[in-house]
């Protein structure tokens, strides 16, 4: 568990900060209310408190209300700007109905039995005394403290402390609207009694509006993760619960309650993600009296977190974003996010992370090339092929190391095996790096193999529900490729890994880290006990104690593919790995639904062989760049065997990639809402605020056309182009393929293209996003590029 937090006192006031309160501290604040908590017995009847003025946080046409008025911290809003000041709250007082306690109850922050809220509690736990569970069932949380940044009526971020004198606990929440538009809040239990506390759950919560009544949630599989689905909004819990003890193939990186029939660019949309790789749930609660909060948890095992007396709880952080313009509005909450963070790796960051100034390089992953067969001429054979491309970025992948001759040994033995590299890896980092590329190496820390020395010689470091190790009579749980995993809570286990990577990264020139965590983590256990907790905090400690050694190393996370996609995560690596599933048919949903919450330039998107490793779907190269350039570019193919016409196709759009990547990784992500539903049409937008794409002559978009299947109608007629500044003048062009590609005659099946093809268009931003243009007929699993450019206002 956590450390308890700590009393900080600022502006004159004293509030509780979470030891764990990332990203950053909040800034100094004013105390705006006090009420003493110590009092024994309850608190009075909330309707003769004393006044309290609500907190109103406001940024980014998005506003929190929230009310002290029933005594405990009440969400009246969490959506659209309600301006500058607000009415008096007591205008929202409502019935009372028949069969039902004679109050209203209110929505809590952390909804509780104790007003009478009949769906989740947030808080479920209970008190030990005398050895006897079940004391303090039910707690009756009020307001104690509350403070925020600045002075003012309407601030930015505040923290609210909620306590039950009798029942022994205190609840920190803070809360934090950034400056795009993206809510941050976490909350903070403290046992401020003289007894355990056993907590099972403290959920994080918002409520949405009544016009909310649909949900949309991501589903899939390893190699088909992030899929959509969508159902109405009824009473009871809709619950999507992940027990992999990582984030999960199946994880809903993003939960959304909208308007009927919201879409990418239309309708209202409240959206929540919780930041944490480990077992979790999600969740929309309806009531019966029409109310609806959406949120999640940390899911904890049995017994999991036992609070002693003055020890402290944090759950991972919500996040929540606001959008009256569909789900692309959501994106540019979540994406303004990202990209303010000091460490973020857009080029221009103001921060120093590890890649920050510099753009994304084009990467070259050996997996698909060469597979667990490492030899060092082949290997140089591709390096002297990809720097001919234009690689920026060569990464070796699994095999490197001691007895790694497939996937049944190994993992664990993280020396560089002398068999195979008799004088260590420098001769290839060497040859690497003399032809202006940087070297990045595959890992996989949290992992191990029965057959390897570290288990050989530390067998009770392997993670399982038994208290004794596999050799004593232990139960291991099944395996899962062969491997199992490392006990992290171990201290010991957590040293050797931590020195064995700092070794590696020390004593070789490597600026790349691909990390891998290639299995689930079940009946996962320290000690005999439940410790998906414990292993998550430490493998972040493991993250970021390495990051802080190594601040000039990039990390990918890597997981079985996009198994462990979540803000947590990305607060400790520089990209992630979306699928295993190179096909660009199905890349282009994963990458389209991944991104709705991370931005392009921390996704990977690498173009694979011809015909997939996964699905052994055959593609042209065409369809298969298209797909990869809007993430973090790169391929993952043996290179040496594309030759002639197809090479200088592969070539020509390296080169576009590099021309246009600082658009990519700043610009606004656009999803058109194409009524066929076989095609897609979407891109990316300039920041025009920013200055960029403005000026005539200057590339103001990149749009990709896709075809993923047959169409019902014979042709696609015409098409919009949204997101442009409405008065603004541009072109459009196609750009690839292009005639000369020598995949462009599989591209199109047309008689006569429309008339626009060969020489592009012009229009006004508002007559491409209203009208459109008629866009070529596709073969499926098809896509062009377009290329749109100011003329001028």
């Amino acid at each position: 568990m956590t450390a308890a937090p700590s009393a900080v006192t600022r502006s004159g006031c004293r509030r509780f900060l979470p030891a764990a309160a990332a990203p950053g501290d909040f800034p100094p604040r004013t105390t705006l209310h006090s009420q003493d908590s110590s009092v024994p017995g309850r608190a009075p009847n909330h309707r003769k408190r004393p006044a309290m003025d609500p907190l109103y946080l406001r940024s980014a046409s998005t506003s929190l209300v929230i009310s002290f008025d029933s005594g405990e911290a009440e969400v009246i809003h969490w959506g659209a700007d309600l301006g500058a000041s607000l009415p008096d709250l007591a205008i929202l007082g409502g019935p009372v109905p028949h069969s039902a306690v004679d109050e209203a109850i209110p929505a809590g922050l952390l909804p509780q039995a104790s007003s009478s809220w009949q769906g989740r509690p947030a808080l479920r736990g209970h008190r030990i005394a005398d050895g006897v569970p079940g004391h303090d069932f039910s707690v009756r949380l009020r307001v104690a403290d509350v403070s925020a940044d600045g002075a003012g009526p309407v601030r930015n971020s505040a923290v609210i402390v909620q306590a039950d004198a009798d029942a022994g606990i205190s609840v920190a929440s803070s809360l934090r609207l950034h400056d795009g538009g993206l809510l941050e809040l976490r909350h903070t239990v403290t046992n401020t009694g003289n007894s355990p506390f056993q907590l099972d759950e403290l959920a994080t919560v918002l409520p949405v509006a009544p016009d909310a009544v649909e949900l949309l949630d991501l589903t899939g599989r390893w190699c088909r993760e992030r899929h959509p689905q969508r159902r109405t909004i009824q009473q009871g819990t809709w619950v999507r619960t992940g027990r992999h003890g990582r984030t999960g193939h199946d994880a809903s990186l993003l939960f959304a309650a909208g308007t009927a029939g919201f879409g990418n660019r239309h309708g209202k949309v409240w959206a929540t993600h919780l930041a944490w790789s480990g077992n979790h749930e999600q969740f929309a609660d309806s009531v019966a009296d029409g109310r609806t909060m959406i949120g999640g948890s940390e899911l904890l095992g049995p017994a999991e977190i036992v609070l002693a007396p003055g020890g402290s709880y944090a759950t991972p952080a919500l996040f929540a974003a606001y959008s009256d313009r569909g789900l692309d509005g959501v994106s540019e909450a979540f994406y303004a996010w990202f990209r303010n963070r000091p460490h973020h790796v857009l080029p221009g960051a103001a921060g120093h992370g590890a890649g920050a100034g510099k753009p994304r390089p084009v990467v070259l992953n050996t997996w698909e090339a060469v597979y667990f067969d490492h030899n060092l001429t082949t290997l140089i054979e591709l390096a002297d092929s990809a720097a001919e491309l234009g690689v920026e970025r060569f990464v070796l992948d699994d095999g490197w190391f001691r007895g790694r001759r497939d996937d049944h040994a190994g993992l664990g033995d993280w020396y560089v095996d002398e068999a195979l590299w008799p004088d260590g890896l420098a001769p290839l980092i060497e040859a690497v790096t003399s032809r202006g590329m940087e070297f990045g190496l595959w890992v996989e820390p949290e992992m191990v193999n029965l057959d390897s020395d570290v288990v050989r010689a530390h067998p009770e470091w392997i993670a399982g529900p038994s208290a004794q190790s596999y050799k004593n009579g232990g139960r291991l749980p099944l395996e899962w490729r062969h491997q199992h995993i490392l006990d992290l809570v171990n201290p010991d286990a957590w040293q050797y890994i931590y020195d064995r990577v700092d070794a590696l990264l020390r004593e070789n020139n490597i600026s790349y880290l691909k990390w891998d965590q290639n299995r689930d983590l079940l009946e996962h256990g320290h000690a005999g006990r439940a410790s998906v907790h414990a292993q998550t905090l430490a493998a972040y400690r493991l993250f970021d104690e390495l990051r802080k050694a190594h601040p000039g190393v990039e990390i990918e996370s890597c997981s079985s593919g996009g198994a462990r996609v979540d803000l947590g995560i990305l607060e400790r690596t520089d990209r992630i790995w979306g699928s295993d599933c190179n096909d660009a048919l199905e890349r282009q949903t994963i990458q389209h639904w991944t991104g709705l919450v991370v931005p392009p330039e921390l996704v990977g998107g690498h173009i694979g062989p011809t015909t997939s490793h996964t699905t052994a779907r055959t593609h042209d190269l065409s369809f298969r760049a298209i797909t990869a350039l809007f993430g973090h570019f790169g391929m993952e193919w043996d290179i040496r065997q594309v030759q002639g016409a197809e090479r200088e196709e592969l070539k020509r759009f390296i080169r576009l990639y590099k021309e246009h990547r600082g658009l990519i990784h700043s610009g606004r992500m656009v999803r058109a809402d194409v009524p066929d539903d076989a095609l897609m049409l979407h891109g990316v937008v300039a920041d025009v605020a920013a200055g960029d794409g403005a000026a005539p002559g200057s590339t103001a978009a990149l749009f990709a056309l896709v075809s993923t299947r047959t169409s019902f109608s014979e042709q696609p007629g015409r098409v919009a182009i949204p997101g442009l500044p409405p008065e603004t003048n541009y072109r459009v062009e196609a750009v690839f393929p292009a005639p000369g590609d020598a995949d462009y005659a599989h591209t199109f099946t047309q008689v006569q293209p429309p008339a626009w093809l060969a020489s592009g268009a012009e229009a006004s931003g508002r007559f491409l996003a209203e009208v459109g243009v008629p866009m070529p007929i596709l073969n499926p699993e098809h896509a062009v590029l377009l290329k749109v450019t100011t003329v001028g206002s």
